[in-house]
């Protein structure tokens, strides 16, 4: 009787285990991610298969989204009560979404090998209010990149240092008949022109913000969107540039169609790919130019961090998954399309090599990062600067009255 007693105890606890098991066996973690720029679909689904093949009781279900549906879906997520464990956000994100409780704080999380292993400036990222809402993962700036063998016929020894100097270059391009547009830009009304807006508002030593009032009405502001309307209206920017995302200029500028485009790192590695390009061997990257007496260079804070949502019933396995895919032998092995955020990185050879061009422009494009505005209000205040920027360059409002309707409209 006893040892019936035993044996049935037994069996109840290796079935309780065994239910156990199974049960975390099924712990699936929905994590969406971006379909544009930096890691591909493909590298993604790999880093992934990689960590659950270390954790085969976690599975991942991978969204992919447009960068523009990005911010909508985490947040209407959050508003049903469910949805993602795990999602990519953007720098301007996380004044939002610590406002709103869409992220978990993760600052108790992070060890003290995280925080001296990574670049300083990435940690901006994913900080608001002295608190850390996730981890950084694509670190980047939108750089310019010149057709060499375009340069060269057009007796051009060197790239523009400054903006100025950038639209010279292009003119000799185009009174030589070299290329009919030689400047592809990615002004779409979205957050991509907002992205090129701000790398020259941070060339002309502009603010978006003063004392919580818009600042972009004069000075540096004015001066970049001016900048913009005159390149457009002279012929020397693509005219389709006012649609453009940043796969169409990459497009444009692998078809041979540009000699210079502004775009983030990626666009590197794919445009010197024999199978993606026509310009493969000819492509040349430096940081974004600068204005005289005012900068050297310019750059756009365009990192990414990755974030626990605040409704995820599995919070632990999303952040061992979320360690996983910014660990750094995940980001040295796909550095060819997005730099690593750990700063021991670039000492190794297996990053750098073939990349050397690229990372001597990063060394200065990301010191020079510019902050989009860090405000809650901050989509609203987006909205608002995308159709400033379209009615300037369609000649329905002057640079100056397009921002003076922005910041009415701007939330602050």
């Amino acid at each position: 009787m006893l040892k019936s007693i035993k044996t049935t105890l037994l069996s109840a606890t290796l079935l309780g285990l065994s239910f156990a098991g199974h049960a975390y066996a099924e712990t699936t973690l929905n994590a969406l991610f971006m379909a544009q720029a930096a890691y591909s679909e493909a590298d993604v689904r790999a880093m992934t298969e990689a960590f659950t093949k270390a954790n085969p009781d976690v599975k991942v279900n991978l969204e992919f989204a447009p960068y523009e549906g990005l911010h909508d879906k985490t947040v209407l997520a959050q508003g049903s009560g469910g949805g993602y464990d795990v999602v990519l956000f953007d720098v301007i994100w996380p004044a939002e979404y610590a406002s709103n409780k869409v992220l978990v704080d993760v600052s108790d999380r992070i060890t003290d090998e995280m925080k001296s292993g990574v670049l300083p400036g990435a940690w901006t990222t994913v900080e608001y209010d002295a608190k850390r809402y996730g981890m950084p993962w694509i670190l980047d700036t939108k750089y310019l990149f010149y057709n060499k063998e375009i340069l060269e016929k057009a007796g051009i020894k060197a790239p523009p240092k400054t903006w100025d100097e950038l639209t010279e270059q292009a003119k000799i391009i185009k009174d030589k008949g070299l290329a009919a547009t030689p400047i592809a830009w990615s002004w779409s009304q979205a957050e991509a022109a907002i992205c090129d807006y701000t790398t020259l508002v941070s060339a002309y030593g502009g603010k978006f913000i003063d004392g919580g009032k818009p600042a972009f009405t004069s000075g540096g502001g004015l001066d970049a969107l001016n900048y913009m309307v005159t390149s457009y209206s002279s012929g020397l920017t693509n005219p389709n540039s006012k649609e453009f995302l940043e796969e169409d200029v990459r497009k444009v500028f692998q078809n041979g169609e540009a000699a210079f485009a502004l775009n983030w790192t990626y666009m590197y590695n794919l445009a010197n790919d024999p199978k993606e390009s026509k310009v493969a061997g000819k492509v040349g990257v430096v940081p974004a130019p600068g204005v005289a007496g005012k900068s050297e260079v310019s750059a756009v804070n365009g990192s990414m961090g990755l974030g626990i949502t605040s409704t995820s019933k599995h919070p632990d396995e999303a952040w061992k998954y979320i360690v996983h895919m910014t660990s750094q032998p995940t980001q040295n092995a796909y550095a060819k399309l997005s730099l690593p955020i750990w700063a021991s990185s670039y000492e190794d050879a297996n990053v750098t090599k073939g990349q050397e061009e690229l990372i001597a422009a990063a060394k200065l494009g990301l010191a020079a990062m510019y902050p989009r505005p860090t405000t809650p209000k901050y989509q609203e205040l987006s909205t608002a600067l995308q159709q400033a920027i379209q009615e300037a360059l369609l000649g329905q409002a002057s640079a100056e009255d397009a921002l003076k309707t922005a910041a009415e409209n701007s939330g602050l």
